[in-house]
């Protein structure tokens, strides 16, 4: 018998070149109540994204045609996929493997071998994080959809208020940075001094806030 109350019919999106670990994941995760769609790598996965809207991607890193750094940065800068929440698993555990790939654009990094449980509780917790935005998108701005809230007081830095544009964008912080011709360093700096002015926690908050303030 599936357990059905943690995916909450949620649908995912599973993307490995290997056959035997698509498997054995599509398998723990839709035993835990997910939907699971599947393809083999970014190119095939970008067709998926055409017809399907998964609520988060899972995703390997080294696959043939379109790797995973390459898929991220693709949906990243579409409106329509920008906002899905991306978890990378790769067998490369470095510190630099970790940062380029959280730097790209993903919100969680694990690396391969890993225990189920703990891909199913980061699942979990980065749909939490990304509830109340979908939650936002659905109700088109409405009276209903809850506003982050931040101190009233908040003043960005003309540097700040372009930075948080394109964040609100999906851009990754390498390509901010790039389109600001300045290091990828001081765009974290940037990212990390708005979130201490607003009190948020993480860039989702933040991309939404300044959509909601009419800033992107």
């Amino acid at each position: 018998m599936k357990e059905t109350s943690a995916g909450n019919h949620r649908r995912l999106l599973l993307i490995d070149d290997d056959p035997n670990l698509i498997l054995l994941v599509k398998d723990y995760l839709e035993f835990r109540g997910y939907e699971v769609v599947t393809a083999e790598n970014g190119r095939e996965a970008l067709e998926v994204l055409e017809s399907e809207t998964p609520d988060m991607i899972i995703c390997d890193v080294m696959m043939p045609e379109m790797d995973g750094y390459q898929l991220v940065s693709t949906i990243r800068q579409d409106p329509k996929t920008s906002w899905i929440p991306v978890l990378f698993l790769s067998a490369k555990g470095q510190s630099q493997d970790r940062v380029k790939g959280l730097n790209i654009g993903a919100d969680v990094y694990m690396v391969k071998p890993f225990e189920p449980e703990e891909l199913v509780a980061q699942v979990e917790s980065s749909l939490k994080q990304a509830s109340r935005l979908i939650q936002h998108k659905d109700a088109k701005g409405g009276e209903n959809a809850p506003k982050i809230q931040v101190p009233f007081d908040v003043e960005l830095t003309p540097t700040e208020l372009r930075v948080v544009q394109f964040v609100a964008r999906g851009m990754a912080n390498r390509e901010i940075a790039e389109e600001l011709n300045v290091s990828q360093r001081t765009i974290e700096s940037h990212v990390s001094n708005m979130l201490g002015k607003t009190g948020l926690h993480n860039r989702t908050e933040l991309a939404r806030w300044a959509i909601e303030n009419s800033m992107a």
